[in-house]
Parts: C-alpha cells; structure tokens; sequence
C-alpha cells in the first residue's frame, strides 16, 4: 500500500484544523495541492488510489475530499459513490481534465460537491475549500416539515422531494426545477440555498418573463453611471448582486433568444461586464433555474437554446403536482388557513370534513397557490370559525359568484347608480381576467390568449388591480 500522508498535526491542532483527503495519483498535482491547503491552516492527507482513499475514510475524518477522476485502480466516480453512501457529510470535489465536461456533470449527478478543471486554479482551489467548510452540518435526525418552510407534507412524493433537496443543497451543481404553475419552484430554490454553503450570501429571485426585452441587459449585468440617458448611478445587476450566492431565474423559458446567448457566456466564462465598461467583473454564483413549460420542448422547437439549455440542466428536480399528493391536502390546507387567519388579524378557523373531502377530491390545475386562492376567497366570505362544504369557494362556485358580480355591477350602472369611471372600469377589468384565469384553470398564458393580450400585460394589469396577491 502506497499512502502519502503530509503535514498531520498533533491532536490538539487535529481537533480545531480542517483535514482535506487528495486522492490522485500525480506527484506534481499532489504537491500543489497540499501546499495550498496547508498554507490555508489546514492538514492534509493524500492517497493515489481508490482502495488507499477507502482505507484512509475508514478510518479517520474528513472535512474534504478531493479526487482525480482517473485512478490507478478504478474511476473517481466510483469513490464519489462510495463517500455518498457511507460519508453523507463529507463533500468530495472531482479534478477533471481538460474537455471532459461530461465526467464533472456524472460527479455532480453522483453527489458530488463541485468539480476543479486542470490545470487547476489555485483562486479557483481556495474558493473550492472555503465554500466547502462553509457547508451547514448534515442533521442527525430528519428535518421535520414545520423546519422545511411550507414544504408540507407526508405522502411518499413529499418525502423523496425534501430528502433531493437536502441532496442538492450539499452541491454546487446548477440545478433545473420544473413543474406546473404553483407547486412551490421558488419555495424549493430557497430551501436549497438555505440549507447550502452559500446560505450566508444573497438569493436573488428574477421572474424572466417580468422583465422588458430592451431593459433585460442592464437588469441582468448591471450599468455605469452615464452610460445611457436615465443611468443616474450605477447599477449593478442581478449577476453582480447575488455574487457569492445563488440566482434563480424563474421563467427562465421566457429569455428571448438574444439574451439567452449573453447569459449562457456570462455562465461559461463567470465574467460580466456592465453597460458602459471596459473591463470584466469576476461572478461566482449559482444557478437554479424554473419553469412550468416543457423545457426540452422548447429547445425542440428552437425556443430555447441547446447549449444553455444543457448548462442549466444539470440535475433536475420535479415538483409534484398538488393532485399526486391528496393525502397532503388536510396538513396544507390547515396550515394556509392558519396563516390567513393570522394575517387577517382573525381568531382561528378549522375545515369542517366535509370541506376536507371537497378539497382532497379537486384536482388543482393551479396546484399550492389555487388552494391558497381558494382559502382566502371562502375567508373573505364566510365569517365562521367552523368552514363547511356549503363555505367552499372552489373555482365552480367561484365562477357563479363572479358572474353575479358582473351582472350586478352592469345592472347598477343601468339603474343610475353613479360609480366614477374609473373605478368602474377597474371592476369590469378585474372580473374579466379573474374569469379567464378561472377558465383556463389559472394558466396564465392561456388566460392572457383569451384576453388578447401579451402574457406580460396581463402581468402589469395583475399587480396594477392587486390581484397577484389573490391569484
């Protein structure tokens, strides 16, 4: 057995130092590599193959592992498996050669932390280490759903869903997270950013499909003052603003192509450069991106970019639809009506049975957001403390109810009633794109089809009446 093992430390210095495992079976890489890390304050241990790395994991801890994906005696893939099977809390990083994406991308798929490309950097090396150290203590015991924020739930979905996320949180890897409309994407970006070693540093959520085409550069990369008429200050972008965190692109379908090719090189080359300078700023963010369109589809059709698209893709994460998870929907509905309640300043309410049986029986094209939409409509009409079947404003009832409105509100104007146009116009519009939505089981592309209009008028039209906060 061949096992080079440098710089270890006395145990008093062994308990308060980090102890990094190298597994390679270059002298020249081995030897870079140690005396960064220890010029870092840290021990280090080192291995030239995976039966030596195995040894030395048995029998001794770790804070970090670094592997080569070519060994001696088999692959580094194989200890990445290895270390995710028998040491969950320690991270492992893979060195891949030049041109080998598709081994780092398997790492990652693997459990792997984050991968190092040669000729190693040694910026790159020490960012590597530090954000590694950085990562939260894996929990002795299973996060409870009351701890996952409003990730709620026991149904087998719920469970495989939580248990990826505390996966992914532990990577570095960009992730893709689909699903339909309301079934919580950016909720679980944020758990997976909270719970990874870049916790301490910005989330920054960017709705793509929110922002103006002519202003989506400057948005994403930021501007210097003067560089354009209207650029009072400098500005510098979502890239720059969650440097050192995580930005997750909601929507991300919705990136016109022109700016698709801008992001997927910021991405490629971790450089952004704001409108109005010469020079390039340095980013280290991570990606988490979102839709509830059939991503690959779109790069069928030539809406999307393949390579982006591959970019993103890394790992993906499905969230499951509210109807694949009915046995949920009494632990959800409560704790969202709990919630409304409290925002409401109103003593609590409780679902009487038969509005539980009324709720697990409905499909939810809308998924979390239309339960919650429900919810705070049967508040708003039901004064009660117990909420019964009859109280339920599912989206049939809700329909007859907007109906009468509208008639209502035309017949008033018949009779004379004086309302200021305005406020007049501002009804009539509401009922109108409450009714679409509803038709269009809360698509809201469809919905905005129906209306004639483009997906993102009906956006500002939304948050212009307040109704994003109720749909």
């Amino acid at each position: 057995m061949s096992i080079d093992s440098g710089r270890i430390a006395s145990p008093e210095r062994k308990t308060a130092s980090p102890h990094i495992l190298i597994v390679d079976d270059e002298p020249d890489i081995i030897e870079l590599l140690e005396l960064t890390i220890a010029r870092m304050g840290m021990d280090v241990s080192s291995a030239k193959c995976v039966r030596d790395a195995k040894q030395l994991l048995q029998s001794r801890q770790f804070q970090l592992c670094l592997t080569d994906m070519r060994l001696p005696d088999g692959e580094g893939l194989e200890l990445v498996k290895y270390i995710a099977q028998h040491c969950a809390d320690l991270p492992v990083a893979v060195i891949t050669a030049h041109g080998t994406t598709e081994n780092a991308v398997a790492a990652l798929k693997a459990g792997a932390f984050d991968y190092l490309p040669k000729p190693v950097s040694l910026k790159q090396l020490r960012d590597l280490v530090k954000s590694a150290l950085s990562l939260p203590p894996v929990p002795s015991e299973p996060v409870s759903h009351v701890q996952q924020r409003a990730l709620l739930g026991e149904s087998e979905p719920m469970r495989q869903l939580r248990a990826t996320i505390d996966k992914l949180s532990r990577s570095q890897a960009p992730v893709y997270i689909s699903g339909e409309s309301g079934s919580g994407k950016e909720l679980a970006a944020r758990m997976i950013h909270e719970r990874s070693a870049r916790h301490k540093q910005p989330f920054v959520a960017v709705n793509c499909g929110a922002i103006p085409e002519n202003l989506m550069e400057s948005e994403f990369f930021g501007y210097k003052k003067g560089a354009f008429t209207g650029a009072d200050k400098d500005h510098d972008g979502f890239f720059l603003a969650a440097n050192g965190g995580t930005l997750f692109l909601d929507e991300v379908a919705d990136l016109p192509l022109t700016m698709q090719v801008k992001l997927l090189r910021v991405i490629q080359e971790k450089q952004v450069r704001r409108i109005g300078e010469t020079h390039e700023k340095s980013v280290d963010v991570r990606i988490i991106s979102a839709t509830h369109k059939k991503l690959s589809q779109c790069v069928e059709t030539g809406q999307f970019r393949q390579d982006l698209y591959y970019r993103l893709n890394v790992i993906e994460l499905n969230m499951p639809a509210l109807r694949e998870m009915r046995e949920d929907i009494p632990l959800i509905a409560q704790a969202i009506l709990a919630k409304l309640c409290r925002e409401a300043g109103r003593s609590a309410c409780i679902l009487k049975n038969d509005a539980l049986a009324m709720l697990m029986d409905y499909d939810y094209p809308g998924n979390v957001r239309e339960l919650e939409n429900i919810l705070e409509r049967t508040l708003a009409l039901c004064f009660d403390s117990e909420i019964g079947k009859d109280e339920l404003q599912l989206p049939h009832k809700a329909n007859m109810v907007q109906e009468t409105s509208f008639t209502m509100t035309m017949h008033s104007s018949d009779l004379g009633v004086n309302l200021p146009l305005q406020d007049y116009l501002d009804r009539l519009e509401k009922d109108s794109i409450v009714k679409a939505l509803n038709e269009n089981r809360y698509n809201r592309t469809k919905a905005a089809k129906t209306l004639g209009i483009t997906v993102r008028s009906l956006r500002y039209r939304m948050e212009r009446l307040g109704l994003n906060e109720q749909v």
